[in-house]
């Protein structure tokens, strides 16, 4: 009894777990396992409070990322879109240079300043007179009310800025600021670098070309002139030696666009002195277009260089609707009998009516060949001049049909067209190159402003023997000598040369004075044309005086050109 008691109070003995890699501990290696490389080894699960605690810290990294995102979003979202928005990316124009423009001495004509407070480079333009309607304008960059530019480029409006405008413009470039809400730098970079515009050297000699137009203004102003142009061209390259045009506007003043009155007052100028006289502006040439058609009766054999025919004064045709009435066609006086060279020096305009119409039993050319060599001398179409310009007006039956109501053409009408008259049109671009074609035996070239390589010379010949260039060349050095155009008979300087009176109006009390020729005789090298704009009839001293006025001047100034 007592033995079983004292058993049942005996206390059972506590045990531990046993890993399971010590019950194998004293085992022997059955498998051959590499303990070195934990072979045999069982895996032990990941406790429960491990998987916990990597729980827990993945909650707090949430939750911070949360609260980030919240303060970032929410509580200070609307604190941060402003500074955002203030601190932002600016892109700014940087302004190309435009090209400066000389003339063929190297004399700055238009070049460029920087002036505070300017984006871009300013414009200045010579203060000589008689550039303007060469050198044109240009118009500046524009901005908006929030000073943004809506117009990027400066523009070239009218003359050389605008012909040559892509040439002379070059190219703008750009660069991107970072800037904040006062507008200040943070940081910049150039993204695209500008290209400067290409200089150009024009063939004007600014000399010439400012002394012609004084001469041109201020016969205008004494006589009672509206307006003048003039231009002379090298015969043999086209070159431009002047071209100017009065009145003329102010390229400073219209560029500045500061002067409003000044601008107004060239705007409402009933003289026009926006209007290019030499390029645009259209006249009836009168007796200038004789030398043309003399050619065209000599190259058809219509007379001879020695053909006399006689001037009493005038022609009468008889009407062939009423027999009781004559159509009277004047000459300016009665000339006597006079052969071509003689008619050419005192123009006659019986002699033009006669062989340009016929009359008796002198053949005349027609109006339809009259028409097709005035042509072939470039009159009537664009000269090509590296400038804008007119066409002109030949007239011809079909003309007259579509302008006066289906009229026909009657042998009156060509007469008037055989002395340049009736509706005649030319510009004085047109009739430089033509004279110049006569002087240079028969070579159409193409007017240029441009000087030296850069031009791009062109010339078209006209198929006609050089003994009819020449017989027309004796005429009209005859007219310097003795004829219409002895003002211009100077000593040591010989130049040839032919005179037109173009009479304006249904009332004639105006007229166009023009002198065209070249020189020198011997060996031509220069062509000229000028016209003196509506002035009174009954004046006499117009185209032939500016002309005088300026080779005198030459010679005293710049002989190089006279010999």
């Amino acid at each position: 009894m007592f033995f079983l008691s004292k058993k049942r109070k005996t206390k059972k003995s506590k045990y531990s777990d046993i890993d399971p890699d010590e019950i194998f501990a004293d085992s022997h290696n059955f498998p051959k396992f590499d303990k070195n490389q934990f072979e045999g080894r069982l895996e032990k699960p990941i406790s429960k409070k491990s998987i916990l605690g990597l729980g827990i810290v993945i909650l707090i990294i949430c939750f911070i990322f949360i609260s980030k995102l919240w303060i970032l979003q929410i509580e200070k979202g609307e604190n941060y879109l402003i500074e955002s928005e203030q601190n932002h990316l600016k892109k700014t124009i940087i302004f190309a240079k435009r090209g400066v423009i000389y003339d063929r001495n190297k004399e700055l004509l238009v070049w460029n300043t920087k002036e505070e407070n300017e984006d871009f480079y300013l414009r200045k333009y010579t203060n000589l007179d008689g550039f303007s309607h060469l050198l044109g304008f240009i118009n500046y960059p524009l901005k908006d009310s929030s000073g943004f530019y809506y117009q990027e480029e400066v523009i070239g409006m009218s003359g050389v800025e605008k012909f040559f405008n892509e040439q002379i413009g070059g190219a703008n470039g750009s660069k991107i600021s970072e800037v904040d809400a006062l507008m200040n730098i943070k940081s910049e970079s150039t993204v695209w670098p500008p290209t400067d515009g290409e200089d150009i050297v024009l063939s004007i000699d600014s000399r010439i070309q400012n002394k012609l137009y004084e001469n041109i203004k201020n016969l205008s102003q004494s006589v009672g002139f509206s307006g003048g142009a003039g231009v002379i061209m090298n015969i043999k390259n086209g070159e431009i030696i002047a071209i100017t045009s009065y009145p003329e506007f102010d390229s400073q003043i219209i560029s500045d666009g500061i002067e409003k009155e000044k601008i107004k007052s060239f705007v409402n100028d009933i003289n026009k002195p926006f209007l290019d006289r030499v390029n645009v502006g259209l006249y009836t040439p009168g007796s200038i277009v004789k030398p043309f058609i003399a050619i065209g009766a000599l190259n058809e054999n219509i007379i001879e260089p020695e053909t006399q025919i006689l001037s009493t004064g005038q022609i009468e045709i008889q009407n062939p609707y009423d027999p009781t009435k004559k159509s009277i066609f004047k000459d300016w006086k009665a000339h006597g009998w006079v052969d071509l060279k003689q008619a050419i020096a005192v123009s006659s305009n019986v002699y033009f009516y006669e062989i340009g119409g016929g009359f008796g039993g002198q053949r005349g050319l027609g109006i339809e060949r009259i028409n097709s060599y005035i042509k072939a001398f470039g009159i009537g179409e664009e000269s090509g001049i590296n400038l804008y310009e007119s066409e002109g007006t030949i007239p011809s039956p079909e003309w007259k049909m579509e302008n006066f109501d289906g009229e026909v053409w009657r042998l009156g009408d060509t007469y008037n067209t055989s002395i340049g008259q009736y509706g005649f049109q030319v510009t004085p671009i047109q009739i430089v190159r033509a004279i110049a074609a006569i002087a240079n035996n028969g070579e159409i070239v193409t007017p240029t402003v441009l000087f030296g390589d850069q031009i791009n010379l062109k010339k078209i010949p006209i198929d006609i023997p050089q003994k009819f260039f020449s017989a027309v060349k004796e005429g009209m050095r005859e007219s310097a000598v003795s004829g219409t155009s002895k003002g211009l008979n100077i000593v040591n300087f010989h130049i040839a040369a032919k005179t037109g009176t173009a009479e304006l109006g249904t009332i004639k009390k105006l007229v166009n004075s023009w002198a065209i020729g070249f020189f020198p005789y011997e060996n031509p090298k220069y062509a000229f044309a000028t016209v003196m704009e509506k002035g009174p009839r009954d004046n006499v001293i117009g185209a032939v005086f500016v002309m005088r006025g300026l080779f005198d001047w030459m010679m005293q100034n710049t002989p190089e050109y006279t010999k």
